[in-house]
């Protein structure tokens, strides 16, 4: 009896050691599972993130398909910041890391700027660095310039002569309308504005400087003849308005879009309406522009009522039309006379009388400068000049880059002295008198 329980005990051992046996090896089964999977995984990893690395990967001896390379560069692609100051601050973490050199921040800055606002494409957008933008100042509103007897105006980014004043030393040594300004005083001014252009000469008031010009074949030809005169620049004093009685036709001469033009014009047309005139012509030939709210005002003279310019931003199209409570200066026919270097707010005014049908349009189709351009300061120092706006005619017409389309086409006058144009126009505003 002993002895069978004895065997009884030695067989339940033998059991009980081969199921440990057995629940060892299939832990150590699993625990293998287990490992290669996290192993693959990894090297599953591993293997994107090295095959993303096509150069690396290539240079491994490792075939990298063309399909695989421009999956896996689109999926970069979709990986990248997407401002120019993420970028930049990615960069500038990995220099103040890993660079032995500092980066010279304010010559960054500058450089940085610059290209950033020539990259938009927009050729009036540029950065002023803070010596630049301490010397900008706005160009004056009165007629008292100390320069070289000329106007200048903008046209893509650079500024050219719009007229040239009579009698003054720039006309005497053959400076004439549309040379460009490529330097002064041997500096480079071919990125040069209006504004700093007409600042560097005023700076200089009493000093003979030299000015190196660029006549080009038409104002947007690239190339042309070069040519140098060293003028004085002193103060240069012109009547911005001028009239004229022509039979029963008053002419009235603007200059240029002023602060007070609008109370010149009508002070302008009264005094003709009191001498006879019966009819007027607006020329606003070789006029630069100037004030919106002044071109506005003008057209308003003649317009009772309705749209006079349509202003396009970010935010839309915004109308504006004839101010509250403007009372017309005459009802008499008008004709706008206009040229190639008529821009901005003047061709506004034109476009405007055009539109409403108030004015015939004679002579040239107008520059095609309809853009508006600010200056915002910046807060670490210097400013951005760039294009906010574009002006649109009251039927929603673009003025930037087509102009205002005259509807009776003439150009200048091709027998010495005589002023074609003019003529032509005071021909049709008599004509548009209708018969007693």
């Amino acid at each position: 009896m002993a002895r069978e329980d004895n065997g009884r005990h030695i067989a339940q051992s033998a059991r009980f050691r081969g199921e440990q046996r057995m629940e060892r090896a299939t832990n150590h089964l699993m625990f293998r599972v287990f490992i290669t999977v996290i192993l693959v995984a990894m090297a599953f990893c591993a293997g994107f993130v090295l095959r993303s690395q096509t150069a690396l990967v290539a240079s491994w001896g490792i075939p990298v398909t063309e399909e695989e390379a421009a999956s896996l560069s689109q999926a970069a692609a979709q990986d990248t910041y997407e401002s120019v100051s993420a970028r930049v601050a990615d960069v500038e973490d990995i220099l103040g890391t890993y660079s032995l050199d500092k980066v010279d921040l304010t010559g960054a800055t500058y450089s940085m700027l610059a290209d950033m606002m020539k990259s938009t494409g927009d050729p009036y957008a540029s950065y002023y660095n803070p010596d630049l933008y301490n010397n900008y100042i706005k160009e004056s509103t009165s007629r008292s310039y100390a320069g070289i007897g000329v106007i200048f105006a903008d046209y893509n980014g650079r500024a050219y002569v719009a007229g040239v004043f009579e009698g003054s030393e720039a006309e005497a040594k053959g400076v004439q309308q549309g040379d460009f300004v490529n330097a002064i005083a041997g500096e480079d001014t071919t990125a040069w504005s209006m504004t700093e252009v007409v600042n560097a000469l005023s700076q200089r008031e009493g000093e003979n400087v030299s000015v190196t010009w660029l006549r080009p074949a038409s104002i947007d030809a690239q190339t042309g003849s070069e040519f140098s005169t060293t003028l004085e620049c002193k103060v240069y004093e012109e009547a911005n308005l001028s009239t004229d009685l022509v039979g029963t036709v008053g002419v009235v001469k603007m200059r240029q879009v002023t602060q007070n033009a609008a109370d010149l014009v009508r002070q302008a047309i009264e005094g003709l309406t009191a001498q006879g005139a019966t009819s007027f012509v607006l020329d606003l030939r070789d006029n630069p522009g100037g004030y919106l709210t002044q071109a506005v005002d003008v057209a308003a003279l003649f317009v009772p009522s309705g749209v006079l310019v349509q202003i396009q931003t970010n935010d839309g199209i915004t109308p504006k039309s004839v101010p509250s409570g403007s009372k017309v200066v005459t009802e008499a026919p008008v004709v706008v006379l206009v040229n190639q270097y008529t821009a901005a707010a003047a061709e506004v005014l034109a476009a405007a009388l055009q539109d409403n049908q108030r004015a015939q349009v004679v002579g040239e189709t107008s520059l095609g400068k309809g853009s508006v351009q600010v200056v915002r300061e910046l807060d670490f120092g210097g400013a951005v000049r760039y294009t906010a706006a574009y002006y649109l005619s009251p039927q929603g017409q673009a003025i930037d880059g087509v102009g205002v389309v005259p509807q009776v086409g003439v150009a200048n006058g091709s027998t010495e002295g005589e002023d074609t144009q003019m003529l032509v126009a005071v021909d049709t505003a008599r004509s548009l008198v209708p018969a007693v």
